[in-house]
């Protein structure tokens, strides 16, 4: 499942992904929700109101009920939705993770936000600026977080609320065609898996998104391509 970020549309951020052809490589099903300016004049997916912040109402459990429905119309595992998400759709993407842990297998989320981060849209500015909160919580499945470093939009600082503390952790840096990037490897407090991507100098962007698409940073490394091979692991670990 992939939310798309403000003032997006479920097409516009499919091809800025690129994530179709990624999942039918992998013959994976991808669904995009689509945000409507009735509930939100931006199109943003509200993560910020406590209303849609519930697993038994609000947006988190109608996005729940689209992928428990999607899951069994094609006759998937119960527990086998993974969920992405740029910016709000980020943040909307991490607080699924959490109110429905039973359903989500993994979470992959782009300069979003922790969940509990907000509860009005005052507190979310503040958020996004980097103010600390008290309510963040970090995700308790197995994760793959990426944050540019310039960000103006959503201070990268809360890459690592969503991360939280994590413990055996590694750490790498690439370099190459694309920005440079470092990477931090560890398990989060529910002994999952998690990965947090900073990239060097990108901005508030999908990093080796399509230029077709909108909020996409052509030079990459390859978020996409990142989140499905980390989804893929997940995967084949829980097959072995």
């Amino acid at each position: 499942m992939m939310l798309h970020g403000c003032t997006q549309t479920p097409d516009d951020f499919a091809v800025g992904t690129g994530m179709n052809r990624l999942a039918d490589d992998h013959d994976l099903i991808v669904v995009y929700p689509e945000q409507t300016r009735g509930d939100n004049m931006q199109l943003c997916w509200n993560w910020f109101r406590p209303g849609d912040q519930r697993s038994d109402g609000g947006e988190a459990a109608l996005l729940a009920g689209l992928g428990a429905a999607v899951l069994a119309e094609h006759g998937l595992e119960p527990a086998g939705l993974f969920v992405g998400g740029l910016s709000a759709g980020g943040a909307m993407a991490a607080l699924l993770a959490n109110t429905h842990p039973h359903l989500v297998t993994a979470a992959a989320v782009h300069s979003g936000l922790a969940p509990g981060s907000a509860k009005d849209v005052v507190s979310a500015l503040a958020a996004m600026r980097g103010d600390a909160s008290g309510r963040a919580e970090a995700l308790t499945v197995p994760s793959i977080i990426f944050h540019g470093s310039a960000d103006a939009t959503v201070a990268p600082v809360n890459a690592g609320r969503l991360a939280g503390p994590l413990t055996a952790t590694t750490e790498r840096t690439g370099t190459g065609p694309s920005r440079r990037f470092d990477v931090l490897s560890g398990l989060n407090a529910s002994g999952h898996p998690v990965e947090v991507w900073r990239i060097n100098g990108a901005g508030h962007t999908w990093s080796g998104g399509k230029a077709e698409g909108s909020y996409t940073d052509p030079t990459g490394p390859d978020a996409s391509a990142e989140m499905i091979r980390f989804f893929v692991e997940i995967l084949d670990k829980r097959k072995g």
